[in-house]
């Protein structure tokens, strides 16, 4: 069996670093797709949470039926779980005009990360618990600088990577706040 050529093998080092600028057509015709179809996207997810719902009010009364609440909490957290409310798709206007720009990419993260940790602080002084996490950033956050960048700059302010969700350096990094010292 002859291996495939579009498949390249790639060290797992090498997925943490940046990804190549995409092509400036590609991106046009993504742009130009995403302005014509998020909107219907958009629609259509709020068409299906809202028969989510209309099937909960109806559902109260199958509710007798042992284990049909819980498997529809499943459904639920599914749909949530898959949608996304940016498609990996999409292209937005910024991503459209600073492609391969890596000082843009490296901002991006940097107020990400800046703005959760303010919150952490923030609940901590309050004597509050902290946001849910982990906390993701997606790739089109961090393309032009990898997901290398985002560990290195979430660690310097007391960020690390996810033990409970694991972290795939071409989608996703999950991000989770370290323990402070009492």
């Amino acid at each position: 069996m002859k291996p495939r050529e579009d498949l390249v093998s790639v060290h797992p080092h090498d997925l943490w670093g940046p990804l190549p600028p995409r092509p400036a057509f590609s991106l046009l015709i993504r742009f130009v797709l995403t302005v014509l179809l998020l909107p219907v996207w958009w629609v259509l997810v709020v068409v299906i949470f809202l028969a989510f719902i209309a099937a909960a009010l109806v559902g109260e009364i199958l509710t007798v039926i042992p284990g049909f609440e819980r498997g529809f909490l499943r459904l639920m957290d599914a749909f949530g779980d898959k949608v996304a409310v940016w498609p990996a798709w999409c292209v937005t206007l910024p991503e459209l005009r600073h492609e391969g720009d890596a000082a843009f990419y490296r901002a991006r993260v940097d107020h990400r990360i800046a703005t959760w940790t303010s919150k952490e602080l923030a609940a901590q002084k309050a004597r509050k618990a902290p946001p849910p996490g982990p906390h993701d950033i997606t790739v089109r956050e961090y393309r032009g600088v990898g997901a290398g960048y985002v560990v290195q700059a979430a660690r310097a302010q007391g960020w690390e990577l996810s033990h409970d969700r694991p972290s795939d350096p071409l989608r996703v990094v999950r991000l989770r706040r370290l323990p402070v010292p009492a």
